[in-house]
Parts: C-alpha cells; structure tokens; sequence
C-alpha cells in the first residue's frame, strides 16, 4: 500500500508499494554499468592473490568475550589497488600498515570513501563462515557506484576476503559470541583538489577480532526521537554505506547522550516518519489498531540503509508465519499512541555489531515513552528468538538457505 505521506513530502517514489518478502530483492535495481564497460583488469582475479606474511607477528589478547570492539587488529590487511586505464590490479595480503595518501586525495576532501561490516565466524569444527557475503558484497558494490568508485567483482572481492580470513584463522575467536570483525573499504586516491570522478582508488579490508555486542547478556537502551537533525533524505546517500552519512550523526549522538539517551531515533519529514536507530535499522513489534499482531520497519525507499540483519529478520519472521511482517512506513505519533494504549509489545536496532539491541525506553518531545522489555526487563521473546535464531546460523549450528558460507 502507497503512503498518503508521499506527496506531502513532495517526492512521489519516496514510499513505493511494499512487495511481499519473497519477491523483494535486498537492494533494487541493479546498475545498467557492468564489467565488461569498464577497462580491463575490472575483475578481481583472486586466483592471483600474493601473500607477504608478516615478519613481527603481534602477541594476541584473550580472543574471548573481553575483546573490545575495534581497537584490536589482526596482523594482515588485503589491498587491491585500482586505476581507471588498468582496473584492478594484483590483490595482496601484506602485514597491517599505516596508508600513505597524498594530502590532495578525494577521501580526505569530498568524502569518496565507503565501506563494509561483516563477520567470519569460527564453527564447532574449527572451520570459518561468513554470514550471507553476497549481501555484503552487492551493498559495497552499490555504495562505490553512488560514489563514483570503481564497480566491484562481487565473487572475487569475496574471494579474496576468503582468502584474507585463512591467512587470519588464528585471530577468529572461538567462543560464543565473539567473530572476526571485517572491514573492506573503498577510497579515491587521484592527488587532484578538484571535485571530480576519481581515477585511482584503493581497496582495502582490514580486520578485528570482537567478543559480543552485550558481554553480559542484553542490556536495554533508551533512545531520543530526533527532530531537529536528520539522517537522511530522497536523492541522498541514505541507502549507502559512505563515511558521509555517519559524521553529521556525532553531533546529534552528543547531545541525545547529554540527555541521558544511549542512541538517536532517526525521523524524517513533517509527518516525522521512524527510519533507524543510530547506526541500525529499527524494527517495531506491536499490536495494530484491530488487534493484530505486525513486526513492521521502514521500507528502502532510498533513505534506509538495506541491512543484512533487517533482510535476515523479515525473512525468517516471514517464513515463521505467526505475525503479519511489513515494510512500510510509519510515524513517531503513530508509536506514541500505540505505546499509550498498550499495544507496543518490543522494540529493537538491527545490526551486524550486536544483532539486535532492545529499546526499554524513547524519548519523544520532553517524555519518555516507555517500552516494554520481555519479564527479565532486558529483552522481549521476540528479540531473545530472533537472537537466538540468527546467532545458530552464524556459528553453523543450524542452516538456512545457504545463509552460512564455509570458508574452503
């Protein structure tokens, strides 16, 4: 169904028709460019990927449930440079090092940079597993086009963080909880001032063993629906995962925690549509008007960030079939009067870095709203389920779809 906001907003693709879960591609309409448009050299030939072991391998901390997140890096990196007359050259794993640029470069002026988080996982066995890589790898892709970047080879980008992942197994954790932090990440390296494509980049992926989001076990948030600031708009980057779209968030994120809130709720328009949670997509399960049970987030409508976890929810939430499942879009006064009249039952983020995070309370035009959080007061059924459900799939404790790729 269409929203009645969308002429309001004076865009009128910006909420298009929700198609049902099955038919509904994580991330629209791929771009007309392909490969074969490109110089050769455009792919990725991970089959020729050199590997320099480091001579100063560092002394590893407790790789268990103490580790903090991203402060702790593993001893190689992978690079592939690329140049718009060669393409992509010979990619190289090479011990971890400081990057030099020329101070010209368009990452550090105009924001052509963006990036990835994904995780490999250590199973029962020993072996490594990435969580459903392709999804990632079609989101970088996506971001470099919005960006002007190079397109990325999907199946020899992933290949290669593969093959970074093998050299790296000692650093993969094998307590519960805890991964391999993967970080790939494009940026332009032409040494040119001006405001234009660039015509060198750099592709890189470094990464850091983590333990758990919540170390000793959920620990509820309370976040402020933001109306002055705004995350993102149609047109935009909203949809991109670009170092632009996080920066002007720090800002918002300062003065929500010098109110006492942990995180912003993202709104958007006069209507004040809900679209995501900090860095996380945000997910509602509530009880409609008529008495139905829905677990509804926003749609991609090119503002919302298309979240591996947020697919990996609906369609398990689908597929389960207990409770109507919906993208659609609606608003912060819609939330409040449902919270006034008891129908909210959870509320979470959705995210790599904790899968998802409860939400006991909102903050919403000087009140607090607050939000029911299961009998233990930390999490609800439902967020504990999803928890549960998409954390065996990580470790390849059970399967879905394909969804855990064994590292060969």
């Amino acid at each position: 169904m269409a929203s009645s906001g969308a002429g309001q907003l004076g865009h009128p693709m910006l909420y298009a028709p929700t198609q049902r879960l099955a038919a509904r591609p994580f991330y629209g309409k791929a771009s007309p460019r392909a490969f074969s448009a490109q110089a050769p050299g455009s792919r990725i030939d991970a089959s020729s990927i050199k590997i320099e072991k480091t001579k100063s391998p560092k002394a590893k901390p407790p790789l268990d449930q103490t580790l903090p997140f991203g402060r702790v890096f593993t001893d190689h990196m992978l690079e592939i440079e690329w140049t718009r007359d060669a393409g992509f050259g010979t990619p190289r794993i090479v011990p971890h090092h400081m990057l030099e640029l020329d101070p010209s470069v368009p990452a550090l002026h105009y924001g052509v940079q963006c990036f990835e988080g994904m995780k490999a996982y250590k199973d029962a066995s020993g072996g490594l597993r990435l969580f459903r890589p392709d999804l990632n790898m079609t989101r970088f892709d996506r971001s470099c086009r919005r960006l002007s970047l190079p397109d990325i080879d999907r199946e020899g980008m992933q290949k290669c963080i593969e093959a970074l992942c093998r050299v790296e197994s000692d650093w993969v954790p094998d307590t519960d909880g805890c991964s391999l932090y993967l970080r790939p990440t494009c940026i332009g390296t032409t040494a040119f001032l001006g405001v234009s494509e660039p015509s060198s980049a750099l592709v890189y992926v470094i990464a850091c063993p983590v333990g758990p989001y919540f170390a000793n076990g959920f620990a509820p948030v309370k976040v402020l629906a933001e109306t002055n600031y705004r995350r993102a708009w149609p047109g935009g980057t909203g949809d991109s995962k670009v170092g632009g779209n996080y920066a002007p968030g720090l800002l918002p994120q300062k003065e929500s925690s010098q109110k006492g809130f942990s995180q912003v709720l993202w709104l958007f328009g006069d209507e004040e549509f809900v679209t995501e949670v900090g860095a996380m997509n945000l997910f509602v399960f509530w009880e409609t008007p008529d008495g139905k049970k829905e677990l509804i987030t926003a749609p991609l409508d090119g503002t919302i960030l298309p979240g591996v976890t947020r697919d990996s929810i609906l369609r398990l939430t689908e597929q389960w079939g207990e409770f109507l499942v919906s993208e659609r879009p609606f608003t912060m006064p819609e939330l409040a009067v449902a919270v006034s009249e008891g129908r909210v039952l959870e509320v979470f983020g959705a995210g790599t870095a904790a899968v998802v995070a409860p939400v006991n309370g909102i903050g919403y035009k000087g009140e607090e709203l607050v939000i029911p959080c299961g009998a233990d007061g930390k999490a609800g059924a439902l967020t504990k389920r999803l928890f549960g459900a998409i954390s065996d799939i990580h470790y390849g404790r059970s399967e879905e779809q394909g969804w855990s790729v064994v590292i060969p």
